[in-house]
This record gives structure tokens, C-alpha cells and sequence, in this order.
């Protein structure tokens, strides 16, 4: 890598002051081994220990022996990197036979925040403070600047993912890359293939580059080669291979060097990986220098009219002991620091519970409990389980600052992921195609979230509601606002209300002067200062219908509506077409579209009255 990240990693070793509210507990969990660590301050680890995973029915139970020797320390963050797919709260390994809810062992341990993500994503994500001495470099090539990297390593299973660059900072990408098709290179990785076939359907790169896969490819060698040999672990092959120099096990080596060689050219041509492949898990390590030698490179670079292009590629093994943590320590003080989207909130519910009433306490306790649930539950089911009435429930939000309960779930919903999402980047004249799609869909991602942490849900309540029990509904609406006021017509047609657009200023001023009460108007503008439609917006009010404006909050169309969406991305419309801000248009008219539909669904019902009883103490 670079100077600048030599240096950086070189004032790691420096002291650093502690974490103001106490360590943090970091952990890489393997399907075979488990290995933890204290974090006491930025870049250092203390208490580090391996356990076997087989040991502990549970990763409760694996947990706990841990701490057991650290009793005394009040943890308040942990973040665990774990070899399986992270989707939601609960989590099934796909290599040992464990499961858990995150909120569950969250609140087993009593911590206020804890993280749970994929083992290679917290690999990738200590990549780019990797100086020269964490690696070994295999072959030749050199790191393009500002490029992205690819991360592969074989241990239990074979992990996958990457590190894409932005102007800001760098995204990493879970991926389940080691279950793609396994592809032969010659006819004895065609005769390994079919040893495997017996046992299994579909063969991954995972079935084969990995401990177990070694083991399978020793099996297969031995039948095609005629010989008679005892069975062995991989840790046994490997040995046999380096101390030994046994035949098979040599060959058993150079086969599996071969096949990761393969996945590692497919992967870095996949991403266009010209920061560099790299090497992590717990076998290559194994090999030391043999590595090298082996026929790893030879085959990375065997790419037909490619070879050149993977050439120019660099390919590294991590050396360093127990990287992940570096990249999972990285992934908690992003989501603290609150980069990720995310905030403190679990903890200001927890430092303001002396401060609220006995009432609004026990909503507090329900939502440190079992935050998801009440994510997920109507008010009266949240009341219920408090023990509380629905004002009550009301009041708590509004005493942590928030407009009501819509809005305290909007935000809370945030504080409990811990991923790392994608960043405003700057698209360049020099970018490549594959860049500046990257940028376009980060850049469309980051703005959604930022828009989802502001959005006004009392005014989309109110907008709701005026639509839900509309007269008639008009669209009025220029450009490239159109488009949007287009999907919409089609949308709330749907529901049976009579629905029509105009899109010519020219009949803006027409349309309105045929208005009633109990009509809607419906006016989407970028700018909100286009003459005619602004006219047309006074006419409608002025006849006793209501209008909903989608546009920015400081525009003279957001003053003069009923209700005011408010579409705040800037961007430069004098140049380019405001592509974005379309799209937080467009999921403005299917908030809208899903509110009405769930109102009419509920009717008269216990969902409606929830919804009539929030509006009126907002309004109070």
C-alpha cells in the first residue's frame, strides 16, 4: 500500500487515549474458530483469545465464557463479525449450526449497541489501512490510485467482498461470491468435479477452495491416482505437503493453489480490481513463502485475451494476525460516530429515563426490550404492552424531541442496522463507465437516506388524508415534474378517486377556476416559482379546495399550499435534469399511494382511529 497508509498504521502503535465510555468488544466468528478482542482505544486491541466454535452449544454461550474473565468491565458496544450472510435481526450460520436474534443477545448482554456483520465485509473494510509489513505480495503488478480492491480467502467456507473508493471514504460489498459455479481449469480439476458431483448437485468455488474443499480435492487425487491414502484434515495436508514433501499432499497443494488462483482472476475482472486482489482466511496464511511459488499467479494471469489486462493486477496475502478487527472496529466507530445514517438513540433513551414520567418510563424499558417490536406495532399494541395509554405513548416521542410516533420510528429504525451506506461522490470527466455508475447509483442511495431521516410525517399524514377523502384529484404539473405527476394519476385512479393531470401552464388557470371544496390539488415543481402554476395554486385555494405542494420547503408554491412535501436535493437543473430529485418525488407519490391504500383498507376501523388520534395530538 501506500506511504500515507504506512504512516497511519505506524501511529497506531502510538498510545491513544481511551474510549470515553469504556472498551468495546470486538469478535471474528468463524465456523471453526471464534476470536475476540477488547478495543481500549483507536487501533488498540487487548484481551485477544481463540476459542473453538464446536465448544459452545450457542454464541451466547461462547460469548459469556469470554467476558466471564472480564466481569468487572461495563461494556456498552460490541460489533461481531460473523461467516454468514447478514440480512435483518435474526441470523442462521450457514456452516454451524447456530441461530440468534441480534436483539436478543443485545439485551442477554446488556449492551447498548451491538453490530453484526459479514466476516469478509469486515475484512474489506480493514484493507485500506494495511501498510507493506501486513502483506506478502505474490507475483507481479502495482495498485492503480483510488481503485477498487478485491478480498477472497479460503478457511471453513470461502469469503468474498470488496472495497470500492469514494471521494469520501470507501463502501464494501457484501457479497456470497464463494457460492458461484466452480469452473475446471483442465481435466483433473474436471475429474475433481465429478468426485464432487456425487455428493452434491451444485458444486460452488466454496465446495472445493476452502478446508473442507482440500479435503474433498486429497480424496479425489487419491482415487484418480490409485493410492491408498489415510485420511487427513487440511492442517494435516498442509503439513504433510511442506514438512513431509508427500506426493499427494503436494499435489493436493498445487491444485488448490490453481483453483484459487482461478476465483481470484474471475473476481478481480468482475470488479475491475485494480487496487489489488487480496488474500485473507485462515489457510493461505498457512502456506507461508510456498505460497508464492505456487501455481497461485501462474494460473491468475492464464485469462486467454485477458492475461495482460490481470497482469497489471497486484495480488497480496494478509500477513497481519487477526485483521478483521481493524476492519470491524472501523464498521462500529463508523455506526457511533454516526456516518452510517445511524444515531445514538437507544443511548438518549437511556440517559433521559430519570427525566420522564413514571408512564413514559415504561415505554422507555419497552423500547430498550424489544426495540423491534416497537418498529413494528401499531400504537395501540405499543400502549398495550407498556402498560400505558396511547398519549402516553405519544408524549415519550415527543419528549426525545421528535413530532410523534411516526416520525420516532422513522429515526429509531436507523439506529439499529450496521451497515455502512454509500456516500455522495463526485462524478469526474476521467471516470469510467464502471465509476460513474457506481457514483450515479451511490450518490441516488445517500440522498434516499438522508431523505427518509427528514421527512416531515405529520405533513405526510395530513397529506394522506386530504387525498384519501378527495373530491377529485388534479395533477398540475410542468417538464420533468410531469413524469412524476404522470405515475401518480395512475397510482390514485386506482383507488376509484377521479383523477386527471395537466401539464400545459396554459390550462393551469382553466383547470382551477373549475374547482370545489373537497377537490385537490396536487402541484409538483422543482423550483416552485413557475408564474402560472403559482396563479393557478391561488384560484384553487381561493375556490375552497386544498393543495399539496412537492417542492422545495423555502419555494413560494411550498407558502402558498395546504401542505407542503418538502423536496430539498439540490441540484444543478440549469445543466442536467434533476434526476434525483425525481426519484424522492416519485417515492413521495408511493408513500402517499401506500398510506391511502392502508386507509382504505382499515376503514372505520382500529387502524384509522389510531391514525385520526396521532393527527389530533400532533395538532394539539
Amino acid at each position: 500500500m501506500g506511504k500515507q497508509q504506512d504512516a497511519s498504521r505506524l501511529a497506531d502503535k502510538s498510545p491513544r487515549a481511551a474510549f470515553a465510555d469504556g472498551p468495546r468488544l470486538l469478535a471474528d466468528i468463524g465456523a471453526t474458530h471464534a476470536r475476540f478482542a477488547l478495543q481500549t482505544a483507536p487501533g488498540v486491541f487487548s484481551a485477544v483469545r481463540v476459542l473453538k466454535c464446536e465448544d459452545f452449544e450457542g454464541i451466547v454461550p461462547l460469548l459469556r465464557y469470554y467476558l466471564h474473565d472480564h466481569a468487572g468491565i461495563r461494556l456498552h458496544h460490541a460489533a461481531l463479525a460473523v461467516a454468514n450472510p447478514i440480512s435483518g435481526d435474526f441470523v442462521r450460520m450457514t456452516n454451524r449450526d447456530w441461530q440468534f436474534s441480534t436483539d436478543a443477545v443485545r439485551r442477554e448482554l446488556g449492551l447498548n449497541t451491538l453490530l453484526i456483520v459479514n466476516d469478509f465485509t469486515a475484512l474489506a473494510m480493514a484493507i485500506p489501512g494495511f501498510a507493506a509489513a501486513d502483506l506478502m505480495q505474490v507475483g507481479q503488478g502495482a495498485p492503480a490510485p483510488n481503485a477498487v480492491v478485491g478480498v477472497l480467502g479460503p478457511g471453513t467456507g470461502l469469503g468474498v467482498s470488496g472495497v470500492i473508493p469514494t471521494a469520501d471514504g470507501f463502501v464494501t460489498l457484501g457479497s456470497e461470491g464463494g457460492h458461484v459455479n466452480f469452473a475446471p481449469a483442465d481435466e483433473r480439476e474436471f475429474a475433481i468435479l465429478q468426485y464432487a458431483w456425487r455428493e452434491w448437485q451444485h458444486v460452488s468455488n466454496e465446495r472445493l477452495v476452502s478446508g473442507p474443499g482440500m479435503e474433498i480435492i486429497y480424496r479425489a487425487l487419491a482415487q484418480r491416482n490409485g493410492v491408498d491414502a489415510p485420511a487427513r484434515k487440511a492442517a494435516d495436508i498442509i503439513a504433510s505437503a511442506l514438512d513431509a514433501q508427500d506426493p499427494l499432499c503436494l499435489e493436493v497443494l498445487e491444485c488448490f493453489c490453481g483453483m484459487l488462483g482461478g476465483a481470484a482472476a474471475n473476481l478481480a475482472v468482475t470488479l475491475g480490481a485494480f487496487g489489488g486482489i487480496f488474500i485473507g482466511g485462515g489457510i493461505v496464511p498457512r502456506m507461508g513463502e510456498w505460497f508464492a511459488g505456487s501455481p497461485f499467479r501462474a494460473r491468475f494471469e492464464a485469462k486467454g485475451r485477458f492475461s495482460s489486462y490481470l497482469a497489471e493486477i497486484p495480488t497480496y496475502v494478509i500477513t497481519t494476525p487477526n485483521p478483521a478487527f481493524h476492519g470491524v472496529a472501523t464498521i462500529l466507530a463508523e455506526h457511533l460516530r454516526g456516518r452510517s445514517g445511524a444515531n445514538t438513540l437507544m443511548e438518549r433513551v437511556q440517559q433521559l429515563r430519570h427525566e420522564l414520567t413514571p408512564a413514559e418510563q415504561r415505554v422507555a424499558a419497552l423500547v430498550l426490550e424489544q426495540p423491534r417490536l416497537v418498529l413494528s406495532e401499531p400504537i395501540a399494541e405499543i400502549a398495550r404492552l407498556a402498560d400505558v395509554s396511547q398519549p402516553t405513548v405519544i408524549r415519550f416521542c415527543r419528549s426525545l424531541g421528535f413530532q410523534g410516533l411516526a416520525d420516532f420510528k422513522l429515526k429509531f429504525a436507523s439506529s439499529l442496522t450496521g451497515s455502512i451506506p454509500v456516500r455522495h461522490s463526485q462524478v469526474r470527466i476521467s471516470d469510467s463507465t464502471h465509476d460513474l455508475s457506481a457514483k450515479v447509483i451511490d450518490n441516488t442511495v445517500s440522498a434516499i437516506l438522508r431523505f427518509r431521516d427528514q421527512l416531515d410525517v405529520r405533513s405526510l399524514d395530513r397529506a394522506i388524508e386530504l387525498v384519501s377523502r378527495a373530491r377529485r384529484v388534479e395533477f398540475f404539473a410542468m417538464g420533468n415534474s410531469r413524469a412524476v405527476a404522470l405515475d401518480g394519476q395512475h397510482k390514485f385512479f386506482r383507488f376509484r378517486i377521479p383523477t386527471s393531470l395537466y401539464g400545459d401552464s396554459h390550462l393551469f388557470k382553466l383547470a382551477a377556476e373549475l374547482l370545489q371544496p373537497g377537490d385537490v390539488v396536487i402541484a409538483i415543481s422543482n423550483s416552485g416559482s413557475i408564474a402560472e402554476l403559482l396563479e393557478a395554486v391561488d384560484i384553487a385555494r381561493a375556490a375552497g379546495a386544498d393543495v399539496i405542494a412537492i417542492s422545495n420547503s423555502q419555494s413560494p408554491l411550498a407558502r402558498k399550499a395546504s401542505v407542503c412535501l418538502a423536496v430539498d436535493h439540490a441540484e444543478d437543473s440549469t445543466s442536467f435534469l434533476s434526476m434525483i430529485s425525481r426519484i424522492l418525488q416519485l417515492l413521495l407519490i408511493d408513500i402517499m399511494a401506500v398510506g391511502i391504500s392502508v386507509d382504505g383498507q382499515h376503514g372505520e376501523a382500529q387502524g384509522a382511529d389510531e391514525r385520526r388520534l396521532l393527527i389530533s395530538h400532533l395538532d394539539s
